[in-house]
């Protein structure tokens, strides 16, 4: 490593955010980065730990000690040859990912100040961009069709990494645009949807051909006409709350929202009714996770009066540890978002009972503290009423609540199901890693 005691005398630096009173009255991104300077010295912390635990906790097996090493040393284009040959899309991933990678850093089981490994990811990734590191590739075509249905980032992944291997690549996709959930789950202001376009441009140089507005429901017919066909179609069935007055207008899932807010900064337009909106409203989302936190910044941006959160399962531990799910597993702690900070009043153990409204919309939301006793048969524990029902004001509820596992037809040999399609809802990186192995298990069928 270029300086063995850089983590004994350099502590973790974070780029931040822009500041709370800017950020809030615009959809670019809200993360910072730091000078060439300071990242080099954050590089310089990663270790010659011995057992580098990131290589393992990473689904795509990135190797940050390779990579930081050269960073730290100045050497970008060779910090991101080391990246980019576990990782195809780092300006991705960059981004959104939650870095399993730090949670399982050494620093981090030692002193709580892991690596700052994702922001080194996109670091290297936009200074290989600006220097021109990145370079379309054409290889040879070894004359085999393959079709990639969706695309998202496990079917853009599985459709990088065939075309690479020689095969011509077509990727279906029935909305406007590619990304997935990238493009229309994922705000603006956590992730640009021109870094998107930019990836896209360059695969199309590379010889991958896109079709848009195109729905595909029939793998059989589709198999006959490629050599292999890839099922990327993730998980397009949001949970739902089956709650009465769950049909009043201002009810909706939270991608309904978020979808409409990012189509409409691509320009698209949307009439009165059709129109999405927070502004001037009091705003439940439901859920607590990611999603839910991204409904929350998007209706800090759309000028809403008040955001709740509320979350059916307890609060996580506050602090940077869980002794109760220790490492290796992820840590079930308390995690606070940049759209946190921009104002939210959150609330845990709450059950959703009813959607309350008048002349057909939204007024309020009757919920009611719980708890969670153990189950005697084991398993799940037992949902237990608390406190007493109370309402929430409310002109506007988001579900954002997860997604439920796609079930598929029994397939043609030929056809492979890969990412969130295959393993339900999960990250962008596993998604990514998936479309890998599954390029590479077609690979292995149509060589063999």
């Amino acid at each position: 490593m270029g300086n063995q005691k850089a983590f004994l005398e350099i502590h973790r630096q974070e780029a931040g955010y822009r500041p709370l009173h800017d950020r809030i009255h615009d959809f670019g991104e809200v993360e910072q980065t730091l000078n060439s300077r300071d990242r080099k010295l954050q590089a310089s912390r990663c270790m010659d730990c011995g057992v580098p635990f990131c290589h393992w906790a990473c689904p795509l097996g990135n190797k940050p000690p390779e990579w930081n090493d050269a960073l730290c040393r100045s050497e970008w284009e060779k910090a991101f040859r080391l990246l980019s040959s576990t990782n195809p899309f780092p300006e991705f991933t960059g981004r959104v990912c939650p870095a399993l990678c730090e949670k399982a850093c050494v620093l981090n089981h030692v002193f709580h100040e892991p690596t700052t490994n994702r922001e080194n990811e996109a670091a290297i990734t936009e200074k290989a961009f600006v220097e021109g590191y990145i370079t379309a590739r054409h290889p040879q075509r070894n004359g085999k069709k393959v079709a990639v249905v969706g695309a998202g980032p496990s079917g853009l992944a599985a459709a990088n990494a065939l075309n690479q291997m020689g095969y011509e690549v077509t990727v279906y996709e029935q909305n406007e645009a590619c990304g997935g959930l990238l493009r229309y789950g994922i705000p603006n202001f956590k992730l640009n949807k021109t870094l998107i376009d930019r990836r896209i441009r360059l695969l199309k140089e590379e010889g991958l051909t896109f079709c848009y507005g195109q729905h595909i429901d029939d793998m059989t017919a589709l198999s006959q006409q490629h050599d292999a066909v890839v099922v990327a179609t993730g998980t397009p069935t949001a949970r739902d709350l089956n709650a009465p007055g769950r049909d009043l207008k201002g009810v909706h899932f939270a991608l309904e929202l978020l979808a409409q807010q990012n189509r409409v900064l691509a320009g698209m337009e949307f009439t009165k009714e059709e129109r999405i909106t927070a502004k001037g409203k009091d705003v439940l989302v439901i859920g607590g996770g990611d999603t839910g936190s991204d409904c929350i910044g998007t209706a800090h941006r759309q000028g809403c009066k008040s955001v709740t959160q509320i979350e059916i399962m307890p609060k996580p531990v506050e602090g940077p540890t869980d002794p109760a799910n220790p490492w290796p597993n992820y840590p079930r702690t308390l995690k606070t978002t940049s759209s946190h900070e921009e104002g939210c009043i959150r609330m845990w153990n709450i059950n959703t009972l009813e959607f309350l409204g008048k002349d057909g919309r939204l007024t309020g939301v009757r919920v009611q503290e719980i708890d969670w006793e153990p189950n005697p048969a084991g398993g799940r524990p037992i949902m237990v009423e608390k406190g007493k029902p109370t309402v929430i004001k409310a002109e506007l509820a988001l579900l954002a609540m997860g997604f439920l596992k796609p079930t598929h037809p029994q397939y043609p040999e030929n056809v492979f199901v890969c990412g969130d399609a295959a393993n339900g809802a999960s990250l962008v990186v596993r998604a990514m890693a998936s479309g890998i192995e599954t390029a590479k298990r077609i690979n292995d069928y149509l060589t063999k």
